[in-house]
Formats: C-alpha cells, sequence, structure tokens
C-alpha cells in the first residue's frame, strides 16, 4: 500500500497546475491486478448519519454531484454510493473509489491522505479528516478541485492503462502515418472513413453512438486558432460525416432555443486553452446537429500545433445516446487525448 498524508497547504500546493501533477502517483504505477469493483466513476462515501444529514452533507453532495460541464441534460460527475461506517465491509472495501469522511474532537487540523490499492487494484482511497462538520464541510469545499483531481486522475489512468494494453495497431499506424503521431486507440473502436487528411473511428451501438475524427490544415498563425476558424474548420470535415439519410450530415450547433422555448437564439461552443503533459491545448466544448435530420448530442474537441508539419490537429469527440447517460462515453473519448504524442515535434522543439 502507497501512501501520501498531506495536510491542507501541502495538499493545496501539490495539486497546483491540475494537469499533469507529479506529486501523486498514478494507479497504473502502483496496481498489480485487476479485483476492485465497480462502474467508472462510481464512488463509495464512508459517512455517518449525523455528518449527512449536516452542513457536511450537504457540501459533500454539491461538490461530487454537481453537473458534468460536457453535457447538457443533469448528470452528476460521480454516481455516489453512501455508506454507513459499520456497512463497509468486504464487498464495498473493493470498490475502486472510496472516499471515508471522519469527524473527531481530537483531530485538531483538517487533513487528506490518498492511498492507493488498499483492498484491491486498482484502487484510491481517499480520506478526509476533520474536528467537527462545519471545519470538514469549509475544507472540503476549499479543496473541492483538488478532490476532483485526484479521483479523475484515478480513472483516467485506468483508461490510460486499458488503452494501451488493447490497443489496435492497424489504428495506431494509421494514425501515424496520416498525422505523425503515436495513438493508442482501444480495438473496440472501428475504423470507418479515412483520407489525406482525416480520419473517422467509432464505436455504434443499435441506439447510440460514440466516436472522433481527427482531421488536420495548415497552421497560418494565430488566426487559424480562434473560435470562429475553429467551428469553421470543424463544419467542413465535419460535413464529410453522413447522417441516416441521403444528403444529412454533421454540423456544429450555431442557435438553440430560448429559457421559453419561444425563439432560437445564437450559441457559441466554450473555449478555453488547457495543457496535457507539455502540450498546449484548445479544448472547445459545444453541440452537434445532423443537417436535414432530427439527431445531435454534446462534443469536445482539442486542438494543438504540429511543429513539425507546421499543421493544425484537432481531435473532435461526439457523443449520440439520446436515452443512456452520457458521462462515461464522453470521458472515455476524452482520455484518448492523454495518449497522444508527437515524437517529431519534440526532435524539431528540441533543435531550436
Amino acid at each position: 500500500m502507497k501512501r501520501i498524508l498531506l495536510n491542507i497547504f501541502a495538499f493545496m500546493a501539490l495539486c497546483m497546475g491540475m494537469v499533469g501533477c507529479k506529486s501523486f502517483k498514478s494507479i497504473t504505477q502502483l496496481s498489480g491486478g485487476g479485483s476492485a469493483t465497480g462502474r467508472p466513476y462510481e464512488m463509495v462515501l464512508i459517512c455517518g448519519q449525523a455528518e449527512w444529514q449536516s452542513e457536511l452533507g450537504d457540501t459533500l453532495r454539491v461538490v461530487f454531484k454537481q453537473p458534468v460541464a460536457e453535457i447538457v441534460q443533469y448528470e452528476p460527475m460521480y454516481d455516489v454510493i453512501r455508506i454507513m461506517p459499520n456497512n463497509f465491509k468486504s464487498l464495498t472495501k473493493k470498490h475502486r473509489n472510496i472516499v471515508s469522511i471522519i469527524v473527531d474532537e481530537s483531530i485538531s487540523e483538517p487533513e487528506i491522505k490518498v492511498d492507493y490499492d488498499v483492498t484491491a487494484e486498482p484502487q484510491v482511497f481517499v480520506t478526509v479528516k476533520g474536528h467537527d462538520n462545519a471545519s470538514v464541510a469549509k475544507f472540503v469545499s476549499e479543496n473541492r478541485e483538488n478532490l476532483h483531481y485526484v479521483l479523475e486522475k484515478a480513472e483516467r489512468d485506468r483508461s490510460i492503462n486499458y488503452s494501451r494494453q488493447y490497443y489496435s495497431s492497424a489504428m495506431y499506424d494509421l494514425l501515424k502515418q496520416t498525422f505523425g503521431v503515436d495513438m493508442y486507440i482501444p480495438d473496440n473502436y472501428k475504423i470507418r472513413t479515412t483520407s489525406d487528411d482525416m480520419v473517422w473511428i467509432s464505436q455504434e451501438y443499435p441506439a447510440s453512438s460514440k466516436g472522433f475524427f481527427i482531421y488536420k490544415y495548415p497552421y497560418e498563425g494565430t488566426q487559424s486558432l480562434t473560435a470562429e476558424a475553429l467551428v469553421k474548420a470543424r463544419n467542413r470535415f465535419a460535413s464529410r460525416i453522413p447522417g441516416p439519410v441521403d444528403g444529412s450530415y454533421m454540423i456544429t450547433v450555431d442557435k438553440i432555443s430560448d429559457d421559453k422555448g419561444l425563439e432560437y437564439v445564437p450559441y457559441k461552443p466554450d473555449y478555453r486553452t488547457i495543457r496535457i503533459g507539455e502540450r498546449p491545448w484548445i479544448e472547445m466544448v459545444g453541440l452537434w446537429d445532423v443537417e436535414n435530420y432530427f439527431m445531435g448530442g454534446p462534443f469536445v474537441s482539442y486542438t494543438t500545433v504540429n511543429q513539425a508539419t507546421k499543421e493544425v490537429i484537432t481531435i473532435d469527440c461526439y457523443i449520440y445516446s439520446p436515452k443512456d447517460e452520457k458521462r462515461n462515453m464522453m470521458r472515455d473519448l476524452q482520455h484518448l487525448v492523454y495518449l497522444v504524442d508527437f515524437p517529431d515535434s519534440k526532435s524539431v522543439e528540441s533543435a531550436q
């Protein structure tokens, strides 16, 4: 069992810069088996009844059940299974994600302890301690982003580990040849279309679909990376993804109905710059639709510049799931971006 004991100040300092934090050892580095139970983004929360019915319980519900930002309909960040401390037994002890709340008057300062692979593998076990409900509630609220980081990274590491273990060599070779990138795609995805500047890969089900398309085009300076330019490029390449009927194809939603449903108002995807590892990316979160057909859903795209080829590279992730939950489907796709490497760009950057 590997342990990291953090007080409030150390914890906040170590987690600054949520992506690429090296202070937490990833689960893939520590796990050696596969005995952990539970679904992705499901959490066992050990919390007594008195704490659960207090302001502490309210804070825990707000922090762990806040809505997923990338999805229009409400879905919580985590599916919380709250249990009493005396019910923490054999089955729940093997869960993949465990958060334990301990309130004890003898504890002088709030603290967070992160353990890995305590009773199963791969597993993350987070313990939050404090001397009363109010202080723990305040501590959890102040450290919500850090708690999310620990739990999200654990899920991401599991997903990355799976992709590296069960990747498709055919897709790896295709993406390497087309875009000059190393990318490990699980073999349960299928190649749908290919061209010199775009590859479309997806998983298709009777009532749902999830997939992504990767495309490239010349980098012409910072004007190539504005929100307007990225939407324009997205529409150009998305039009190659056919809909269910002749003449239908994917587009980016630019209008949505107002709160009263009486008229349409302009809509623009959210746009921000993030860093994954040492590489900057532009993340764009929005909605897609199908021209000439009633069909749509959320998308998240990631755009960067390949310095070796002077090209813009975009990985556009989308899902269609009108009846089922969307969170885990979208997270699976987003985790694939962490598997992208630009080996030729590293050579160019090191030579400059």
